[in-house]
């Protein structure tokens, strides 16, 4: 065999696989077909969070004139966030490759696709390695609808040389949100529409009614049980005529619909590697494929698409096939943030979940954040306990609010570690910090039976 390892793809899980492997003492080579670091560096959480960051500028120098400060904001410039952010993220990009370098893997930069169970193409050139892991990541799902050439999917947000000044967002997930929360607080006139009755399915009902609530507040147009029926070209820019019979003009239509697991060109079915339905790679609790010498890790096999999830597979894969320290990782209790205006931080069951499986109690917390004292502003935080009744273990625990994601970090600790409410009450809370509400929320919400019969 050429290597003891191939690694098809160059995002935060194959890179990961790839260098630790090599650390290893194992002969590794690499290839990516577009930019190292994936999507995550080059068109994902790192550029999408640096825009946010800018878009929370907006609010912060509203803010600002409550305490005192005399400030004058002449608007934003668009060009100017676009080089710094496109110069920060070709910096992370040639530090992947780099790291790899360091490592000693080989790099391969091109399109790699399986032959069979022990063999690759690149570019016309045939290598052999006793171990294949895919790591190809996934890419947006573009629509169906008439018109869906018009349409922008997720990752056109960075190419754009200057801010719509109106916008149509398509779709309910995170990316969806978080677009149209960035957008809007760089200035830009929002309108979001979603087919179902309320967006971010699979997070807690509470925090998803709360996040549309903020994010009307903050001027965007919110519209559930809307689609886009098609999309029509004008000479001033385009019309979206949506499922409920109204026309909206636009600069940009972005469809952010969901993803798709990366498969096209691997070669997959020629090698015999097996996919699902939504053609994700299926793989067993050890991420192995159905080719015995072949593994797949990452949003390419479509279990629970977060970069630190693919980051820590790759890990453990590299570990257990050449570092003599077999372990999987833990799908449970993953934290994970959305990145609107307001911010999400979500860690283990919603109560819809949990109370699937037997009695729960419920703390619930709202209230205007300190600062808001002062500026009048009307944003409230929302912060969640979901407990065990019989073993007081949390369960969940749920924000909406300033540094979510942050205090977020901190309780998964807890999670993971099995914490009790109990636990949660002994700790002393820090003053005044928002994070404290959840270390002193003693009151259960009463059940819905018990809401019922009052």
């Amino acid at each position: 065999m050429d290597f003891d390892l191939f690694v098809i793809g160059g995002g935060s899980g194959g890179v990961r696989c790839a260098r630790i492997s090599a650390s290893h003492g194992a002969r590794v080579a690499i290839a990516e077909a577009r930019n190292w670091g994936g999507t995550c560096v080059n068109v994902g959480c790192v550029p999408k969070k640096l825009m946010v960051q800018a878009a929370d500028f907006r609010g912060a120098f509203e803010d600002a004139r409550a305490f005192g400060w005399d400030l004058t904001v002449r608007g934003h410039d668009w060009a100017t966030l676009k080089a710094r952010r496109d110069a920060e993220v070709a910096r992370l990009s040639a530090l992947y490759r780099h790291l790899l370098e360091g490592a000693g893997a080989t790099l391969f930069e091109g399109h790699a696709a399986l032959i069979d169970a022990h063999t690759v193409d690149v570019g016309g050139e045939r290598i052999t390695a006793r171990v294949i892991v895919i790591a190809t990541g996934g890419e947006p799902v573009r629509p169906t609808i008439p018109g869906a050439e018009y349409c922008l999917v997720s990752d056109d947000l960075f190419a754009l040389p200057e801010r719509p000044r109106r916008v149509v967002v398509l779709g309910g997930g995170y990316i969806a949100c978080e677009f149209a929360s960035l957008l809007n607080g760089l200035g830009a006139e929002v309108h979001q529409l979603y087919r179902g009755p309320l967006f971010l399915r699979g997070f807690d009902r509470d925090i998803r009614e709360h996040l549309a609530a903020e994010m009307r507040v903050e001027g965007i147009d919110l519209r559930f049980n809307s689609d886009a029926e098609r999309v029509e070209r004008t000479r001033n820019g385009y019309l979206v005529i949506s499922s409920d019979g109204r026309t909206i003009e636009a600069d940009a239509v972005f469809a952010t619909i969901g993803r798709r697991p990366k498969v096209d060109g691997l070669g997959l079915g020629q090698a015999g590697v097996a996919v699902n339905a939504r053609g994700a790679i299926v793989v067993d609790a050890a991420l192995r494929t159905s080719l015995p010498s072949v593994y797949a890790l990452g949003d390419v096999t479509d279990r629970l698409n977060l970069t630190p999830v693919a980051t820590a597979q790759g890990h453990a894969l590299a570990d257990t096939l050449f570092g003599g320290r077999p372990r999987r990782v833990s799908l449970q209790n993953v934290p994970t943030a959305v990145f609107t205006i307001p911010p999400i931080g979500t860690v283990g069951l919603t109560e819809e979940e949990a109370a699937r499986n037997g009695p729960i109690d419920v703390y619930l917390a709202r209230f205007r954040p300190l600062r808001h004292a002062l500026t009048g502003r009307s944003r409230r935080t929302l912060m969640k306990l979901i407990v065990d009744r019989g073993s007081q273990r949390v369960l969940g625990a749920h924000m909406l609010g300033d540094d979510a994601p942050e205090i977020i970090q901190g309780v998964a600790i807890a999670l993971v570690m099995g914490a009790t409410k109990d636990d949660f009450d002994r700790t002393i809370g820090v003053h005044p910090t928002a994070a404290e509400e959840f270390v002193t929320m003693r009151t259960p919400r009463p059940d819905l039976l018990d809401e019922a019969a009052d």
